[in-house]
């Protein structure tokens, strides 16, 4: 199973590369295979450093939240961090 964390587009290149930033990390990512108009300030749905869907904002948010509380209890030690960490022990704020 891919979970996808929505990421916030900061910039959008000439070449259609935007850099987003998920859970405060930034990476470039491919915005080709979305066919609708996107700015900087949308989030979208990334799987192997390519957008494949925008994502309304209020839901985005959301899900950011819900994944920072799961990260916040992975830190705390009320999760352990070898207890099924899905991939989000990177994301330390």
């Amino acid at each position: 199973m891919c979970l996808s964390i929505p990421s916030k587009i900061l910039e959008i290149d000439d070449y259609n590369n935007a850099l987003v930033e998920t859970l405060g990390v930034k990476r470039k990512v491919n915005l080709d295979l979305i066919s609708e108009p996107l700015k900087q300030g949308d989030f979208v749905l990334i799987h192997v450093g390519v957008a494949m869907e925008k994502i309304d904002k209020e839901a985005a948010l959301l899900s950011i939240k819900t994944y920072q509380e799961i990260v916040d209890k992975m830190q705390s030690g009320e999760i352990k961090m070898d207890e099924g960490d899905m991939g989000l022990n990177e994301f330390h704020r």
